[in-house]
């Protein structure tokens, strides 16, 4: 009895003969470096799917982890050797010719030497050449399980205009393309496909069905007219000038005065007619975008990278597949480059320092940067973050002092943080302060005992009584905004010094001793220009500002208990309470800057206005 694995149904004919597939074979053909150089030189989508990957897996380079003079060193070696721009090159042929290395030259020792890493001192490499699979000539295939070079030929040879040199294989770092399905042990064949190799038919139909669709173009519209008897006009050559005469002056007529001249009426049968026929281009994006989008998946590279354009569509950003492609780039760093280079890492290391140091190492930088906006959310949710282990206590200040000064110097944040650090480097916490030693704030009245970053908190030895809670910062150029006032005709205004911004306004009761200081201490400034609107609440106009920084300390003050009596928050500074005749759609509201003072704690007033003193 005979078996077969092959799906067939009678009913069907699915696997039978009359199957239209059933006779579909694979066969592996390979293309010649003439095909690849013309396709990378001549096709968009093939250069592209051949460029990108590298590019992005290099772009934003690594960063090393050392002592902060050895750290320099490694880095200026790289850049004095050119290494991103080589290591790119070299990728870049691995992936176009399904090899590519780079040739390491040294001061000392042949070519054909083997290059012992432990022997390379203080600036020993002299070179790093970039070389094709076509411009390297690989030798037999080491077999040996017990050589560290097992399965790298035994020796390259390189041929130029006045002979050849062999090369030891501990001298070249090899980059590939595609691998092969299985490790092949034929002499001179230690490389790989071309990326190309699988994806290039892919790409030739992408861009053939924009070519056919630009092909279409002139023949979008088309003029036909029907001319009896036209079989007679060209049977004999005296008709056939008269005729192609008589339309090329009605073409040129049309032409000029947008006309076409016609004999008969255009509907007896012995009459000329005309007609317009026009293509239909609706569907053809859609065929177009489609082709692009599976050339895109062969090439294993998002549609909006390729293409260079923002994601279409409802609600469409595209950030689920960048970041996708991102965490598929960072996985290729560290399993294909990483190793492919290790060797060449630690010649690197040993040229910079004249040795390897321990705990020398380096990490690939993050691809995706978020926005200013991002990072500035980031960084608040981890402030939260320490500011609430800190008032439980759950880990000791010591810990978290440490913590967020590595958080601090590690991202860019506050540039030049760092460098505060080493020149205001105090103990962290200190001893317990005495009451007379902590300022109005709780915090240690001298800043130099505060510490690195997580200032000591004063431990209270009960929770303080709840209370209503009014928030304000007095407005500390008020004489300006005066100034200003006056003269855009308001006559009655507000003291300059009971100018001030409202932050919270809580009438129902909160523990103030809940509500963490702020990080904008004695001041806070809004700087000149953006958004600032006059409007009219009840009797009272405003100048309406934008400031993040008192949207995130309302909403900081509103979590830990405050209320609220209005739907949204938005800053403003009360001008007066009497307009006067003043049209408020012809002031020109203050556009300068707007420097607060700090932030005053007090109970809920409710017949604060009356206490007012008078008016201006």
């Amino acid at each position: 009895m005979w078996l077969t694995d092959r799906l067939a149904s009678f009913v069907t004919g699915l696997g039978l003969a009359k199957d239209k597939g059933a006779n579909l074979r694979h066969i592996h053909v390979l293309r010649d470096r003439v095909e690849l150089d013309a396709a990378y030189r001549d096709n968009w989508i093939a250069k592209k799917a051949i460029d990108i990957v590298p590019f992005d897996m290099l772009r934003e380079w690594r960063s090393w982890q050392a002592d902060e003079k050895q750290v320099g060193a490694i880095e200026a070696a790289e850049t004095a050797l050119g290494l991103q721009t080589k290591l790119l090159a070299a990728m870049i042929r691995g992936r176009l010719y399904g090899g590519g290395a780079i040739l390491v030259g040294t001061r000392r020792g042949l070519p054909t030497d083997e290059l012992v890493i432990e022997s390379l001192g203080k600036g020993g490499i002299a070179y790093l050449h970039v070389l094709s699979r076509h411009e390297i000539t690989a030798g037999q295939i080491e077999l040996s399980p017990l050589s560290p070079y097992f399965g790298e030929p035994t020796y390259y040879e390189v041929r130029g205009a006045t002979g050849s040199q062999r090369i030891h294989p501990s001298r070249v770092i090899r980059f590939l393309g595609a691998p092969r399905p299985e490790h092949s042990t034929a002499q001179s064949d230690c490389w790989s496909d071309s990326i190309l190799q699988s994806i290039l038919d892919a790409v030739d139909q992408a861009s053939s069905a924009a070519q056919h669709i630009a092909a279409m173009l002139p023949e979008a519209k088309q003029d036909i007219i029907s001319v009896p008897g036209l079989s007679n006009w060209l049977s004999n050559e005296t008709d056939t000038k008269k005729l192609t005469d008589r339309f090329a002056y009605a073409a040129q007529m049309k032409s000029m005065f947008g006309m076409l001249v016609l004999e008969g009426d255009g509907k007896s049968p012995e009459g000329e007619t005309y007609q317009q026929k026009q293509l239909s281009f609706a569907s053809l994006p859609d065929v177009a975008r489609l082709f692009l989008q599976i050339a895109s998946g062969a090439a294993d590279i998002p549609v909006t990278r390729m293409l260079g354009q923002a994601p279409a569509g409802l609600n469409a950003t595209g950030d689920s597949d960048t970041r996708n492609y991102y965490d598929h780039v960072g996985a290729k760093q560290r399993v294909e480059l990483t190793p492919a280079i290790r060797r060449l890492d630690r010649m690197i290391v040993r040229h910079a320092l004249g040795d390897e140091p321990a705990g020398v190492w380096y990490s690939w930088n993050p691809l995706y940067q978020p926005s200013e906006k991002e990072k500035a959310e980031v960084g608040k949710i981890k402030a939260d973050t320490v500011q609430v282990l800190a008032n439980a206590a759950l880990a000791p200040e010591e810990v978290l002092a440490e913590g967020v000064k590595g958080w601090l110097t590690n991202t860019d944040l506050f540039p030049g943080i760092d460098k505060a650090y080493n020149t205001h480097s105090g103990p962290l916490t200190g001893s317990e302060p005495s009451g007379d030693d902590l300022g109005p704030d709780g915090l240690p009245a001298d800043p130099d005992a505060r510490g690195n970053v997580v200032p000591f908190r004063r431990q209270a030895t009960a929770d303080a009584a709840p209370r209503t809670l009014y928030v304000s910062r007095k407005l500390k150029n008020a004489d300006d905004v005066i100034a200003w006032a006056k003269s855009q005709g308001f006559e009655t205004l507000i003291p300059a010094g009971e100018l001030h911004v409202t932050i919270a306004y809580s009438k129902a009761p909160i523990d103030w001793m809940k509500i963490a200081p702020t990080w904008q201490g004695e001041e806070l400034k809004v700087d000149a220009g953006g958004p600032r609107i006059m409007e009219q609440f009840g009797d009272a106009v405003v100048l309406l500002f934008a400031s993040s920084d008192l949207q995130w300390r309302h909403r900081e003050i509103g979590e830990a208990g405050a209320t609220w009596d209005h739907p949204d928050y938005q800053p403003h500074v009360t001008i007066t309470w009497d307009r006067g005749d003043v049209d408020l759609s012809t002031v020109q509201a203050y556009n300068g800057p707007l420097v607060f003072g700090p932030e005053i704690f007090a109970e809920v007033d409710e017949d604060w206005r009356a206490k007012l003193p008078a008016a201006e």
